[in-house]
Order: structure tokens, then sequence, then C-alpha cells
């Protein structure tokens, strides 16, 4: 029985899968079991953020790995007070944080918090919470609820939650607000939804308006969080103060972990909300590891660097191969090429992963990047090398 064999027999095949096998990665290089190497724009989606087989990371876990994996949330876990304190002193916002296991969690997690805030700090209870179309928050039924996208929305798995409306616009946000509304939930760049960032100004008039009503900002920093961007979070980025944000993704590099941080600390109180594995030893040693890499990489100028490099060599495609791309968009290492029409966006991803250059999709025509923050000049150079002459036939 060949591996596509056995994928298909055994496991639920709801992912259009690749069947190339690979067996090992390197930085931001990964080989296939006959040691062929691919270029890694992609990230595992935005997760690995310090790279494969980053040293720092991997000895972190193998060290945990002989002590403790697991225990209880009922006993103290140093590692997670550990990396609670290190994401808040890096954020510069005085909040807690609860680790969960996904991006998906963390979001169910701000939504309970906003809904308990809106049931106890009010003389009428609010519950309704606010987000934008094109917005992606997760697979679970509640946040599904809360994707602004209408394809998530299938009758096959209702009668969703209420209490969720979608705009169009952030101006169309202070429209919407009603005696019932209790947050404003958004990401600050739309990943899945075409890796669109949002005006500054713009986001920053919102947050003032909302601080100004009452309303909770919750900001979805799944996919922008641990230096994305170029700053620890977007949200210090555009120079606001959420009264929530979600973590995830490039949180633990490869490991599963997710946070939700807020400044209402006693907002949740003992047994209202939990997680079997949420913030285990090897999860937030992890967290350790990852933020040590990145932020004296930050702390150096090396990310900055990077960022600046890669998104020259973005702009040259864009300008060189203006009849395939309309623009480039994005911040930070969360970039993507607005193809002019869905079906190039489709020959340039089928080609690419033929010269071995591994890109992904976000929205209906862009092609999306998310390298490592740890990828190397020289990796960046040999992937818009394959990049080129990917595209170069079309």
């Amino acid at each position: 029985m060949t591996l596509e064999e056995q994928d298909k027999q055994y496991v639920l095949q709801t992912y259009a899968r690749d069947y190339t096998n690979f067996v090992k990665g390197v930085g931001s290089t990964l080989y296939d079991e006959n040691g062929k190497d691919y270029i890694d724009f992609a990230s595992g989606i935005g997760v690995n953020s310090v790279g494969h087989g980053n040293e720092t990371l991997t000895s972190a876990l193998c060290e945990q790995v002989k002590n403790i994996i697991h225990i209880s949330n009922l006993q103290v876990i140093e590692p997670q007070a550990k990396l609670a304190q290190k994401i808040v002193e890096l954020s510069g916002y005085d909040m807690g944080v609860f680790f969960a296991n996904s991006g998906a969690e963390a979001n169910e997690g701000a939504i309970k918090i906003a809904r308990k805030y809106g049931e106890t700090k009010f003389d009428a209870k609010r519950y309704k919470v606010i987000t934008l179309e094109h917005s992606f928050h997760g697979r679970t039924i509640t946040t599904v609820k809360a994707t602004g996208q209408e394809s998530f929305h299938t009758p096959h798995f209702s009668p969703y939650p209420d209490g969720f409306s979608y705009e169009k616009s952030i101006e169309d946000v202070y429209k919407a607000i009603d005696d019932e509304t209790i947050a404003v939930l958004i990401e600050l760049v739309q990943g899945e939804g075409g890796v669109q960032p949002f005006d500054k100004e713009e986001i920053q008039k919102l947050a003032a308006h909302l601080k100004a009503e009452g309303i909770l900002l919750i900001v979805d920093e799944v996919q922008t969080g641990v230096y994305r961007t170029g700053e620890f979070l977007a949200s210090n980025l555009y120079e606001i103060e959420p009264d929530i944000i979600t973590l995830a993704k490039g949180l633990g590099g490869g490991m599963p972990i997710g946070a939700v941080m807020t400044k209402h600390k006693d907002i949740l109180t003992v047994g209202e909300h939990g997680s079997t594995f949420g913030g285990n030893y090897l999860s937030t040693s992890a967290g350790l590891a990852v933020l040590d890499v990145l932020s004296k990489l930050y702390d150096s100028g090396s990310i900055d660097e990077t960022l600046i490099y890669f998104s020259q060599k973005l702009q040259a495609i864009a300008k060189k191969y203006d009849h395939l791309f309309e623009k480039e968009v994005g911040l930070g290492l969360m970039r993507g090429l607005r193809a002019n029409n869905a079906e190039i966006q489709n020959a340039v991803l089928e080609n690419t992963f033929k010269e071995r250059l591994i890109v992904l999709k976000a929205g209906k025509n862009t092609v999306r990047f998310l390298p490592s923050i740890t990828i190397s000049k020289n990796e960046i150079n040999e992937g818009f090398k394959r990049f080129e002459a990917a595209i170069s036939s079309l």
C-alpha cells in the first residue's frame, strides 16, 4: 500500500492534498523522500516561524521531553508562567494570558471573555460581535460563524450560534453598533481574505471610538502575531491597545499552541474556562524557545532587514510581470501578489510546485507568501529564482 493509498483509506478526506512525502527540513528548505529540495515560502501556513530544524527550538523540546511533557492545569506549570510573562512584556500591554491549542480555541476564548463582559458590566445584556467580510477566525461552530465568508456558513453544520454580523468595511462597523453590541473582532491584515492590510489611521479611529463607547476591541493576531508583520504584534505596528488579542500559529514554531490575552484579567473566574492540553510543558517550552530566537533577531535589526529584502524581491516581480499581477500587497513577511484573475493564481500555484517552491493561495486571486521569520537571503534568492522560472511562461 502506497502512502497515498493509506492516507485515502484511513484519513478523513477534508484536505485537497499533494502527496509529496517530505522527510526532512533545514531552515527554509524541505527535502522529500527522494532527496529533492523545495524552498518553503509557506512555513506551514505561517507556523514554522523559526524554520525547520532550528537548534534552539529542537534542543528545548528534547530537553523538556526528557523531564515532563504534560501534567494538568490543576498544578502550576513553570514554562507556562514564564511564557505568559514573556508575551506580556514583549507586547507592552498590561494583560493576562490563557493558553489553548489553536487559533480557533484562542478566538473561542476571546468571544467567551467578551460575552461574560457584556453580561456582567452593563445593566442590560450585551452579546453581539461584529466582524468583517472576508475575515477568517477558525473552524469550530462558533468561530466559523464569526468568520465573515458566506461559503463557510453552509447548512450542513447549522444551526449556528447567533449574535454575529459582518460588515463590508470599517466605516460600516460604526453604523452596525447597537445597544446589544459588546465587541468588534478584526484582523489587522486579512490573511485568508487576500493578505489585505487595513489603513492605520482608520483602525486607530475605530479603536478610539470603541473605547469611548465601552465596546471591546478584539484583534485576531493568529497569523499576524509573533513578528510576522515586523513588530511583535500587528497591534504594536498600528499603535493601538486592544482589549483582547489572540495568538497561535508562529508562537510554537510548529508545536500546537494558542493564546488569548486580555486587559480584563479578572473577568473569567475559576472553572469558567479551561483546556486539558493548553499551556502544557512541551508547547510552552517551545513558545519560550521561539520568542528567545525571534526577540534577539528583532533587537539586532535582522527581522527588518529580512522583510525589506523579501519585499524588494516581491516588488520587482510585480513590476516585471504586471501582465500577471495587479500589485504587491501585505505587511512584513505576510505578503501577496494580487493576480489579475483566478486562472493566473491557479497556474502560478501549480507551476511553482513543479519548480520545487511552496507558496499559498489566499482570497479569490492572491498568491500568498508566508516564509519563516528566520529565512536566509540565499533561500530568498533561490526561491524567487524558482518563482520566476515558474511564471516566465505564463
